[in-house]
């Protein structure tokens, strides 16, 4: 009998621990800032997106009203996402499209008035100089590949419920042969290694597993290198890669553009529709302008 009633206690006391650390849901009557400690949750430090953000907590005051950017990472702010949402608790994020959690949850950007974030951009595929006189198969194929957020956003959602990105690309390669048969007409067979290289972003994964799938499908050895983006640039610019396929123009990645100019070939877009900003669940209602952070 005491055995049974010590259980019951433990399991009301772990009961009740949850309860009081659990965050309470979304207040929309209540000011937003106290309900997640002026905090917006951001991803790796070198990310573009976080530069901007730093920029409109400067220009929406935003510091002066103890907001701050809290620097993680690309998993951790998706799962302190997924588990606000669960839970339907306030949270801001640093945000960009096309990206799964887009797919997979209700979220919204905020208006960006000051236009801090710059309007939509595109994703471009670049190049080491001399690319298409070494490997001009494998320059065809870069230069053709070209598809949409909506493409992108269903590889990556497949990624995230635990396929292995090799065999998502694949996979989204048979379902869309038109895509590849577009990329890889009249490419002769090719022979001898290939290396690309990327930032471990969601969106950067998918498209790089994808194009790196349609270049083996003409006869190249693949190989694909997570970098951070400074280094990435810096790979391809000395030709220690051949290509990446993650440019974010003109915002994101604009600033590495201009200090390798002249040391690359850019092979133009190959996703139209990008776009970076603040975004939070479509749930908190109230909260639709970077100005409301402040204000509601």
């Amino acid at each position: 009998m005491r055995k049974i009633k010590f259980l019951l206690l433990t399991a009301v006391a772990l009961v009740l621990t949850a309860c009081r650390t659990r965050p309470a849901a979304y207040l929309a009557n209540q000011p937003l800032g106290p309900q997640i400690n002026y905090t917006i949750t951001g991803i790796d430090a070198g990310a573009g997106v976080m530069s901007s953000t730093t920029k409109a907590l400067a220009a929406y005051d935003l510091t002066k009203g103890k907001w701050q950017l809290q620097t993680s990472s690309t998993a951790a702010m998706t799962s302190t996402l997924g588990k606000a949402i669960k839970h339907k608790q306030p949270i801001v994020v640093t945000g960009w499209q096309p990206h799964w959690m887009f797919t997979k949850y209700h979220l919204k950007f905020l208006k960006d008035p000051k236009n801090v974030y710059g309007h939509a951009e595109s994703i471009h595929t670049i190049a080491r100089l001399g690319l298409k006189q070494a490997k001009p198969q494998a320059y065809t194929v870069l230069d053709r590949f070209h598809w949409t957020p909506k493409d992108m956003s269903a590889v990556m959602l497949q990624v995230n419920n635990g396929v292995d990105p090799k065999q998502a690309a694949k996979q989204w390669l048979r379902q869309h042969p038109a895509s590849l048969k577009t990329w890889t007409k009249g490419v002769a067979k090719a022979h001898g290694q290939l290396t690309l290289t990327y930032v471990a972003w969601d969106s950067e994964i998918a498209s790089t597993n994808v194009v790196a799938e349609a270049l083996r499908q003409v006869g190249y050895d693949v190989s694909i290198r997570p970098m951070e983006i400074q280094p990435l640039w810096a790979s391809v610019a000395t030709g220690a890669a051949d290509a990446m396929v993650c440019a974010w123009l003109p915002n994101t990645s604009g600033k590495y553009y201009a200090d390798y100019k002249g040391k690359f070939t850019d092979l133009g877009e190959n996703l139209k529709g990008a776009r970076v900003g603040l975004a939070v669940p479509t749930y908190m209602k109230k909260i639709n302008s970077i100005n409301d952070l402040l204000t509601k």
